[in-house]
């Protein structure tokens, strides 16, 4: 495990899968073999497999420990889920559980879960199953933290068109919780104590938000899927496949990178591996790495 103190938070990285994903125009269609190219020594060999093209990535949970309380950034894809239009999300078996045994946090331990959004990849190990299409919250004394336009999106008594994927996440991943009373349905701003406060930062999803921290004068965001590759830094108008509302993610993305430059905000992607954080600074309309994030081991 590694882990990085802010102020009086310590952060501690778990780490679900780390690899090649796919294809890196596939992961953000909008970056041309040239960016990537230009941008080679920043990208390769954590971000970016230049000989096969392949995307780099990391699937991982952020445990902050904070004013006598631990957080859980993001949980990862989750065990024996139904994804069909995503192998890698099919039918997994880790031992994600375990890793955070290893990190000093137990099930009972968690006082807080934030879903920066509601993607498979940030909310599967929200529950654990309990028998043939039963599902229950893994954490059974936290609070769980889900941005209410995701939540209303995804939502199957809306009415709306929705993939089987999402379906199923929504029914294996959100509604237990729901159901349970654990969670809360949160718009704007929410904050969750004097260190940490979560904002809405849409585009990506409708309800993606980032998770702000400051204490003891030192400062960090945790930007969900705002970056999936360090080349959103070269090109930040690039999206990735993912984002659902490609003018309005490229805005916030501008706004949020554009405010860690200017009050020296650690910048925590979701899914970078490497070092996994960094300081960024602008380069005329553009981004740049810099340092990387230092850990103890």
């Amino acid at each position: 495990m590694r882990s990085i103190t802010l102020g009086e938070v310590e952060i501690t990285r778990v780490v679900e899968w780390q690899g090649a994903f796919g294809p890196a125009r596939a992961i953000v269609p909008d970056a041309g073999m040239e960016v990537w190219k230009a941008n080679e020594e920043l990208l390769a060999p954590d971000f970016w497999e230049p000989d096969s093209d392949r995307w780099i990535g990391a699937l991982q949970t952020w445990v902050l420990r904070s004013g006598g309380r631990t957080v859980l950034v993001d949980t990862g894809i989750g065990n024996g889920r139904e994804r069909p239009s995503t192998p890698m999300f099919h039918h997994r078996n880790t031992d994600f559980l375990g890793q955070l045994a290893a990190a000093g946090v137990r099930p009972e331990d968690v006082d807080v879960v934030v879903n920066t959004h509601l993607h498979a990849d940030h909310v599967g190990w929200n529950t654990v199953g309990r028998g043939p299409g039963e599902w229950v919250p893994t954490f059974p004394n936290a609070t769980y933290l889900i941005p209410a336009a995701d939540h209303a999106r995804l939502d199957p008594a809306g009415g709306r068109n929705l993939r089987v994927d999402d379906v199923a996440l929504f029914e294996d991943s959100v509604a237990p919780v729901v159901r349970a009373g654990q969670a809360v349905l949160w718009e704007g701003e929410h904050r969750i104590d004097d260190s940490l406060v979560l904002e809405a930062a849409p585009g990506h999803t409708p309800g993606s938000s980032v998770l702000r921290l400051g204490s003891g004068g030192e400062r960090a965001v945790f930007v969900g899927d705002l970056l999936h590759s360090p080349v959103q830094l070269a090109e930040p108008s690039c999206n990735s496949c993912f984002c659902e509302d490609g003018a309005q993610a490229a805005a916030t993305r501008r706004r949020i990178l554009g405010r860690a430059a200017d009050e020296r905000e650690l910048v925590v992607p979701a899914h970078f591996g490497g070092p996994g954080a960094f300081e960024v600074r602008r380069e005329a309309s553009r981004f740049a790495v810099s340092g990387w994030a230092s850990y103890d081991g």
